[in-house]
């Protein structure tokens, strides 16, 4: 699939969510978080919060175009960049919990798409006038993620409880590795804007293969976090689309909660 703006970078993905759903298929689990993000960045577009909405729409449609090119190589050949195959592979794992899913999309999609698609958006020069609109989907990030991090813990009941014992402790793993690796994302979208032909496509290939290191650890970590997530596994629901349902009403259940679970 391609979109062309961001109505169809939603639709894209509810479609994606949905048919995951139907199947029972964990590659709705991520696409349920991005489909959020993208209908509360598309809301920020229209409610005037960006300094250029029209480019923000753009830079939307490359940024989910980078995530539906992946899940279409997948799923026709078991292609696609490197960080991406490492996600999709673990879809049928089942010793791999929730929070993982979604860690791995992040890294893929933050770590190598992010930077393109700014790139992308405003090559040269231009980028530098990208960087406030680039920043301001922090905000929004931290938002879907406090609310998605809400729906893990209603059906990871170990996670929940971690969460009493040391404090919000599915957030914090969630919203780190968004905001560093956004912020990352900055530095390699400034570097790839002024970047052409083989120089440009050498730092993808770097990205990719960075990306893809990183995804490795976060599906077979050390120390005690392995034994941790294995009784996170084994309290997991596993109703694949009751998880999908849950996770897509995230920003929807939210509002009851305002006022208590804003950022630490």
């Amino acid at each position: 699939m391609a979109a062309e703006n961001i109505d169809e970078v939603v639709d894209g993905l509810a479609e994606i969510v949905r048919d995951a759903g139907r199947a029972g298929d964990r590659v709705g689990y991520f696409a349920a978080l991005y489909r959020q993000v993208t209908v509360e960045v598309r809301t920020a577009i229209h409610n005037g919060l960006f300094d250029d909405g029209a480019r923000m729409d753009r830079f939307d449609t490359l940024f989910g175009n980078r995530y539906f090119d992946a899940y279409d190589a997948w799923r026709r050949d078991r292609g696609g960049p490197r960080c991406w195959r490492e996600a999709f592979g673990l879809l049928d794992d089942s010793d791999t919990v929730i929070v993982q899913h979604l860690i791995l999309g992040v890294n893929a999609h933050i770590n190598l798409d992010l930077a393109i698609a700014a790139a992308r958006t405003s090559p040269g020069e231009a980028i530098h006038e990208l960087r406030r609109d680039f920043l301001l989907i922090n905000d929004i990030l931290a938002r879907v993620v406090l609310a998605v991090q809400d729906s893990v813990g209603a059906i990871s009941p170990f996670l929940s409880l971690l969460d009493q014992v040391g404090g919000r402790t599915d957030e914090r793993i969630l919203d780190f590795s968004i905001r560093q690796s956004r912020q990352e994302a900055w530095y390699n979208a400034v570097l790839l804007a002024g970047q052409h032909g083989t120089e440009r496509e050498a730092t993808i290939e770097r990205l990719d293969v960075r990306a893809a290191v990183l995804a490795r650890l976060i599906a077979r970590p050390g120390g005690l976090v392995r034994p941790a997530l294995h009784l996170i596994g084994g309290s997991e629901s596993d109703d694949v689309q009751a998880v999908i349902t849950h996770l897509d009403r995230a920003m929807e259940q939210r509002p009851a909660r305002q006022g208590t679970d804003e950022p630490r």
